[in-house]
Order: structure tokens, then C-alpha cells, then sequence
């Protein structure tokens, strides 16, 4: 079975198509600046690449423009669309009401919008790409997969804020969690990686321009650090992650700002950004640490800082721990910060190999020491398979 798999945000459209039985990726790609003045980046086959600007003033045209490279020209990898059996859309929010992945329908979509207001940027984009397909390719089943579905098995313990009860009742104010497809998918693999099978214990931390730890106890998520919105939690890119509302509010005060102004600083301006003054790119952070920058070096530290207390965190939580993981842009590719936050984890039985850690690889690695007595695993994740497989299944069973 053929899957095309989207990924729609407010100016971007990524996408795949992939056989989730054996896992082909016959193409990959992107559309950028929809709205602006376009840009597509087609990869396919083992190396061929198309990169070209081109106007795409709406998503639609984006659409039209991906399904035209996927069947014409250079870039063409099936003869028609009609190849495309199914279609896995990523969704951000799903709330409450979506604990697994569904087929889209007009009922599915109603339920999204009125979740608009928890994810006002990603919701809108991914509705819009749902219809669009659901227009230009009638017939072709559709199925959302929601990137907080995975965190629907956290307890109430875990997920309630300690609000008056009625903000949850009345407003459905908790925390949901979000890069549910990653940590399912990393915390899988690495299940898989374990002599131990039962009762396992397994941290995931998504390392990337946004990121997010997890605790997952036998496959089932019981804490993650994001909330009822991707900026509570770990310091990410540009997002400040876990800051006091006393902070929050002395900042507005203290500056004259509105609450939407705010949360533009939070989201857009801090984290990573905001402290070095650099960037939100790790890469040239470290760089900059190298280079003697006081404050790259503040924030190299306080990333690997705020890692290594969640780490902590949900070891308690776990009662113990069989593997920590590292995915993701940073988690993947960063020895430097994966030996900070395993430094002096001794006590709770990691114990990183400095070979292993600065080896690269491209399959996942333990990278602990023989003596170690939990695991430390480098795994790539693979969301768009999680999507592709989940959409595979569901309509292999209509």
C-alpha cells in the first residue's frame, strides 16, 4: 500500500510517500513560504533532488503542486495519483476525544475545530490540508494521527494542573503532551533493544527545535514534560519552556505587554535564542561556546541542565529505570549535550562510554558502558512511519 503522509503547518506542507509494509520512502519533500512566493525541495529514488521556486499562494495550490511532482517530470515516482491508496495526515492536537488514530470525517473535522483554541497555529493548517486532500483526491480514505493521542494513558495525577478543579471541567485545562508519534516510536524501538521485556522502564527524550522528555512504563506513557500547549516543559529553540507565572507576570508589568504579546516572547524569543542571543540553531551555539561566548555557553549549560532534571524526575516516577533514549536533531546528533546530561547519573545506573557517545551512526546505538545498569540508546525517529503504519492498518481494516 501506497501512503501519502502530510504534515501541514501555517506556511510549510512536508510530506512522503511511503509503502509502511516495507517501509520504502519512494519520495520526500517540502513546500516553504506558501503565501509568500514558494518554494518546493523534492527528494527522491536513492539521490535525485529538485529544489525550485514557484508560486504557491494557498495550500491547495502546495498540494496540487506536490501530487503533480510525485506523478510528472524529473521528479515522478508513481504514473498517477490513483497509485496513492491512503493518506496520513499528522495532526497536533487531538484532546481528550482522540486516544488513537481515526479515519477523517466531517465529524472528525468538526471535533478538531472546536480544539482549535489549544492549538490555534497547528489545528487550522492541519484541517485545511485534510479537506484539500479530501477535494483533490475523492475516495482515497483519510486517517489523522494526533500527536497527543500517545499521552492519553498518562493518570489524572499526572496530567491535572493544580487549578481550581473547574478550569479542567469547565475549560479542559490539563496537560496533553505532544510529539506523541516520536516518543511512541522511540520508545518501541527501544523495548525491542531490552533483554528485559516486561515491567520496562524507559525515558524518551525528543531533542530538536522543540523538544520533550517522556516517562513510558511497559509502552505506556505516564508523564510527559509538555502541556495543554508545546511551551511548558524543557527549554527549546525559541520556546522558554518551564517559567514561573510570577516571572510571567512581573515581565508584563515590568514592560507594558499584552498577554498575546507574551506569549510571542515565549514561543518566538526564547529558549535557546533568547539566551544566547544567537540563535535557535544548537549547531551554532556550540559553536559559539567554542568560540568563547559566555552566553552560548549559558545556554548549552541550561539545556542540558533542564534535560537532566526531567531525566531525574520521571526516574523517580518510573520507580527506576531499564533505558534513557535520545532522539531527534539534538538528541541524535549532539554527543556534547547527551554526556552533560548523563554526567553523574552513576547513582541512577547510567553510565555513558565516551567512545560509543562520539561514534556517529545512522541506525540507533547503545552508547552505555558494558557495566552500566540501565541502557543509554541513540535511536533515529521515524514519525512519518508511525503515520504511514497507523494509516496502513486502519484502512487495511475498513
Amino acid at each position: 500500500m501506497l501512503v501519502f503522509i502530510l504534515n501541514a503547518g501555517s506556511s510549510s506542507l512536508k510530506y512522503q510517500l511511503m509503502n509502511p509494509i516495507n517501509k520504502e520512502v519512494l519520495a520526500v519533500g517540502i513546500c516553504e513560504r506558501i503565501g509568500i512566493d514558494g518554494v518546493l525541495t523534492h527528494q527522491f529514488k536513492e539521490d535525485g533532488k529538485i529544489k525550485k521556486e514557484i508560486s504557491m499562494p494557498t495550500h491547495k495550490e502546495a498540494i496540487e503542486l506536490v501530487l503533480k511532482t510525485l506523478t510528472e517530470g524529473e521528479g515522478a515516482v508513481i504514473a498517477s495519483i490513483n497509485k496513492i491508496e491512503a493518506i496520513g495526515h499528522r495532526a497536533v492536537h487531538g484532546g481528550e476525544k482522540f486516544s488513537v488514530s481515526t479515519i477523517v470525517t466531517p465529524i472528525v473535522i468538526e471535533e478538531m475545530r472546536k480544539l482549535i483554541p489549544l492549538a490555534p497555529l497547528h489545528n487550522p493548517a492541519n484541517i485545511m490540508g485534510m479537506e484539500i486532500c479530501q477535494d483533490l483526491m475523492p475516495g482515497i480514505p483519510n486517517v489523522a494521527v494526533f500527536d497527543t493521542a500517545f499521552h492519553q494513558t498518562m493518570p489524572d495525577y499526572a496530567y491535572m494542573y493544580p487549578l481550581p478543579y473547574e478550569q479542567y471541567s469547565k475549560h479542559g485545562i490539563r496537560k496533553y503532551g505532544f510529539h506523541g508519534t516520536s516518543h511512541f516510536f522511540v520508545s518501541n524501538e527501544a523495548q525491542g533493544m531490552l533483554d528485559k521485556k516486561h515491567n520496562t522502564r524507559i525515558i524518551v527524550c525528543h531533542l530538536g527545535n522543540g523538544s520533550s522528555v517522556s516517562a513510558v512504563l511497559n509502552g505506556k506513557c505516564i508523564d510527559t514534560s509538555m502541556g495543554l500547549t508545546p511551551v511548558q516543559g524543557l527549554m527549546m529553540g525559541t520556546r522558554a519552556g518551564d517559567v514561573g507565572a510570577g516571572a510571567i507576570s512581573y515581565m508584563m508589568t515590568q514592560e507594558g505587554l499584552s498577554i498575546d504579546e507574551t506569549l510571542d516572547i515565549m514561543n518566538k524569543k526564547s529558549g535557546i535564542l533568547g539566551i544566547s542571543g544567537k540563535s535557535s540553531d544548537l549547531r551554532e551555539v556550540l559553536e559559539g561556546m567554542k568560540n568563547g561566548d559566555d552566553k552560548c555557553r549559558l545556554a548549552v549549560e541550561m539545556v542540558a541542565y533542564n534535560i537532566k532534571k526531567y531525566v531525574g524526575a520521571y526516574v523517580a516516577a518510573l520507580d527506576g529505570i531499564d533505558a534513557l533514549c535520545f532522539t531527534g536533531g539534538i538528541g541524535e546528533n549532539s554527543a556534547l549535550i547527551r554526556e552533560i546530561v548523563c554526567a553523574g547519573l552513576d547513582g541512577m545506573g547510567l553510565i555513558i562510554d565516551p567512545t560509543k557517545n562520539n561514534k556517529r551512526s545512522s541506525v540507533a546505538k547503545d552508547i552505555a558502558t558494558n557495566s552500566s545498569a540501565a541502557r543509554i540508546f541513540v535511536i533515529p525517529t521515524n514519525e512519518e512511519y508511525v503515520i504511514a503504519n497507523d494509516t496502513y492498518k486502519i484502512v487495511s481494516a475498513l
